[in-house]
């Protein structure tokens, strides 16, 4: 799944790719790297951010996504969490829906199993804005483990199909390094959920906390952890740098399974 954020202020790109002509390169390039997924968000949810309103993202993400599915042989994915935006994409062309919130939004569940698309159901401590001001948990794994299913359980409630939904466990998201570094540890646990797993790490903080290295200094840091996911059941790896991470996978695919 490679990440295409159409805003100004994301925490990697900034503003590179917020206009449609950079965009559409930009997917291009990434299609043709390997990426399976273009996910493409209109609000950044890095820590600190502020919410954007529905016609704002509509106005970023409905060209882009119209353009990437009259023109490359990808699946599109809008990163939102609002009903209307995911109205909007769906109609442009996209079919999963990558929501932070995990469709816990007003109505979202409702329009999404009317819709029939897939749904990445991703774990956050808090809201953006101030989910890394001192993140606590009595045993991340467990509870990360227990929202899943729970919000997993109201998506079948409201009709969602079970074949139609991702479990994030939403590293960076409200968790500080420890917690990152235990759902890391324990990714064989969330593999062996209802659902398939999604796993993002790409240029993440907590990489570069460890590591000391600046936002453009963490591909090694991602890559290592990229194969790590896999070798431990991750389905779907959501990054900035797709060329190099399926190169990963495939080595890592080429020791497990022999091909």
């Amino acid at each position: 799944m490679g990440i295409l954020n159409v805003t100004p202020d994301s925490f990697s790109d900034g503003d590179r790719y917020s206009n449609l002509s950079a965009a559409a390169a930009r997917a291009e390039q990434m299609a043709g790297e390997g990426a399976g997924i273009i996910d493409v968000g209109g609000e950044s949810t890095r820590p600190g951010a502020a919410a954007i309103d529905a016609a704002t993202q509509i106005a970023r993400v409905v060209p882009v996504i119209e353009r990437i599915a009259a023109t490359l042989d990808v699946a599109v994915s809008v990163d939102t969490s609002n009903p209307k935006v995911m109205a909007a994409a769906a109609a442009a062309g996209a079919c999963i829906v990558n929501d932070v919130r995990a469709l816990r939004g007003p109505g979202a569940r409702e329009w999404a199993a009317g819709a029939g698309v897939g749904v990445c159901l991703m774990h956050m401590q808090g809201e953006p804005r101030s989910m890394q001001q001192n993140p606590r948990y009595e045993d991340v794994v467990s509870e990360v483990t227990a929202f899943l299913l729970r919000e997993r359980d109201a998506c079948l409630a409201a009709g969602v199909s079970s074949d139609a939904i991702v479990f994030d466990p939403g590293i960076g998201f409200g968790k500080g390094e420890d917690h990152n570094l235990a759902l890391l540890r324990n990714l064989t646990q969330f593999a062996a959920l209802p659902a398939p797993l999604l796993v993002g790490v790409s240029r993440k903080s907590f990489i570069g906390g460890i590591l000391g290295r600046a936002v453009d200094e963490r591909l090694y840091g991602g890559l290592g952890l990229a194969a790590l996911a896999v070798s431990m059941g991750a389905r779907i790896l959501r990054t900035h740098d797709v060329g190099p991470t399926l190169d990963a996978v495939r080595m890592v695919s080429a020791v497990l399974q022999g091909i």
